[in-house]
Order: C-alpha cells, then structure tokens, then sequence
C-alpha cells in the first residue's frame, strides 16, 4: 500500500477548503485514494458548517492515521492560521501559514510519510505582497526538492501539454526562449510519459511559434534558429519527436492521435487548448522532481468563494492522477 496523499490548504479565503471536502465526500463514488489534509481545523470546520457541507473531520497528527481515519473522516493534519480568513477576501498575514503547508507537504513527502503532494491553488498576488519570491508553485516546489528545470505538464483526458516557458510576460518567453530549454523539456517529458504514464515509446510534437511555423523563415526566424536544432538534438537522443508544427492546426481531434504530449513554446500556447477541451479536469502536474506533484488546473475563484458552487473535479482529478502515479513508482526499481 502507497502512503497516503498530501493535500496543501492553498490561498485560505479561495474555494481550497470547499473542493476539499467536497472530494472527500466523493472517496466513494469517484474513486478517491486516502489524502489527509494539512490545513487549519477550525477554518475547515467553520466552512463546512457555512456551506452545509455534511464532512466530519478528524485531526491527526501523523500521515499513517489516514487510512484508518478517511473512510469515516476527513484526516487534518493542523496547520493554524493566525487570522480567520474572510472567503473572497485574501489576507497576507495568512501568507506565511500557506507557505508553510507546501513546504510541510514536502519535507513529508520526501521522507516517505505522505506518497504525492497535491497543492490547493494559491493566491500568488497576495504570497508576493508577503515576500514571496518565486512565480508560482512549481518553481517553489522545485527549489525545495532542489531541482534546477522543474517542467510543467498540464494534463487531461484528451490532451497533455508541456510549456517550455511558464510564468513569464509574452515578451519575456520569447526573450528567454532557447534550444537547450526546448531539449531538456523534451528530455524530462518523455521520460516521465515512460515513468509515471507507463508509455513504453513516447511521441512527442513540438508547436511552432510563429503562424504557419515561419513559413520558411517569412514570418519569424525562431523556428529554424531554435526550435529545429531541438528536434534534431532530441531525435538523437532517441525520442520520437516531430515537428515544428504550427499551433493552429496541432490541436484537433485527428492531430492528437499523433502524439502522446506537445511541447509547447509559451504558457497560453498550451493552456488554452487544454482548458478549451476539458476545463474541469485539467490536472497540473510538476516533472523532473523526485516526487510526485500535481494540483488542479485552475486559480483561487476567489469570486465565488463561499457560494457553494465550485467544482471539485479538478482536484478529484489531481488526486486520482497523484494515486495512480504513486502506485506505479511503488512497483519500480528506484533508479528508475
């Protein structure tokens, strides 16, 4: 049996909490694995009471209790906040506590206590306010595992995408867009696609930057300064890659039957497809760590917060997708 899921708090006055114990409530019909959430007791009960959600909670105070405790309760693993939090209404002086939960999941998960991290959103305006220096999770998490290129990949049932630049201004993507990021994108993803995904020969497409993939240099030199040189350098490397193909035409249904993720050159450039096909089962999910994270493929809501109306399938999603990973590394040799 994999130790059981970490699931962080995220931004407190978002719909975290709600999706929370809104997929606790489907460990049954969706097929839930065990998670134990690290987060405030009183801030989950008083939300579960606000909304008329029926989740009784359980604190513990060590991740091997969840799976006596989660067919019953919802295990919570306190993490106090200093304020209450008011839904909609993002607070900095809770930052430190959101901060504190991620990097909580993590030590645990690196020391085989918890099985996957799975991150709530976070309110990233509101971290920076608090001092918070990096773009997002995935940087964060990949400074705290100590690793230099954590990749993104977004994932869902009809697409898997990997954007080479993630959190940065158009213009700064584009600046900073090169053919070793390309490559060790490339590398990552397919070995993870092999690892977690247990696809034995990966393809790979490569989405071109500019319309028509520069039309031979008419439209943007980028594709054959860049992007070509990467597919050579990963076709020797023994990948099956293809492109640089334009990114109108990459997408629909009969392309996707030709390869098992696209890298992607921009942040939009991947996001929108997927979000497009599939919008509540969009999974996020960090490779290149020596653990397993994913979070949902969505923000805070912080404009619905409270309602009692957010969708917790993309977190069911998260979970189910974590679990499913977990259990696969679990039959493999470490070195793998």
């Amino acid at each position: 049996m994999t130790a059981p899921l970490a699931l962080t708090m995220g931004e407190p006055a978002g719909i975290g909490g709600e999706i929370a114990l809104k997929a606790w409530h489907a460990r049954a019909t969706d097929a839930v694995p065990p998670f134990f959430a690290i987060d405030d007791p009183a801030r989950l009960a008083a939300l579960g009471a606000a909304l008329g959600l029926d989740a009784p909670l359980r604190e513990i105070g060590d991740p091997a209790e969840t799976a006596r405790v989660f067919p019953a309760a919802l295990p919570v693993l306190r993490q106090a906040l200093p304020h209450r939090p008011t839904l909609g209404r993002p607070d900095p002086a809770n930052a430190p506590t959101v901060i504190a939960a991620i990097e909580r999941a993590v030590t645990l998960v690196q020391g085989g206590r918890a099985g996957a991290v799975v991150t709530n959103p976070i309110q990233k305006e509101t971290l920076y306010a608090a001092g918070f220096a990096y773009p997002g999770h995935t940087e964060f998490i990949g400074a705290l595992a100590k690793v230099a290129r954590p990749v993104m990949m977004l994932a869902g049932p009809a697409l898997r995408v990997v954007p080479v630049t993630v959190h940065l201004s158009l213009a700064a993507a584009l600046a900073t867009l090169s053919t070793d990021a390309i490559v060790a994108c490339g590398r990552i993803t397919a070995a993870a696609l092999k690892r977690d995904f247990r696809i034995a020969r990966p393809r790979l497409a490569v989405a071109a930057l500019n319309p028509h993939a520069g039309e031979g240099g008419a439209m943007g030199h980028e594709e054959q300064d860049i992007i070509v040189p990467a597919v050579t350098a990963l076709t020797a490397q023994g990948i099956a890659v293809s492109g640089p193909a334009p990114a109108d035409t990459l997408f629909h249904a009969e392309a996707r039957k030709r390869y098992d993720a696209v890298l992607c050159m921009y942040h939009d450039q991947a996001l929108i497809p997927l979000k497009t096909l599939d919008f509540e089962h969009g999974v996020n999910i960090t490779l290149g760590l020596p653990f397993i994270r994913t979070s949902p493929d969505h923000g805070t809501a912080i404009n619905i917060a409270g309602r009692g109306t957010a969708n917790p399938a993309s977190l069911i999603a998260a979970l189910k997708i974590a679990g499913e990973m977990a259990a696969r590394r679990a039959t493999q040799p470490a070195e793998a």
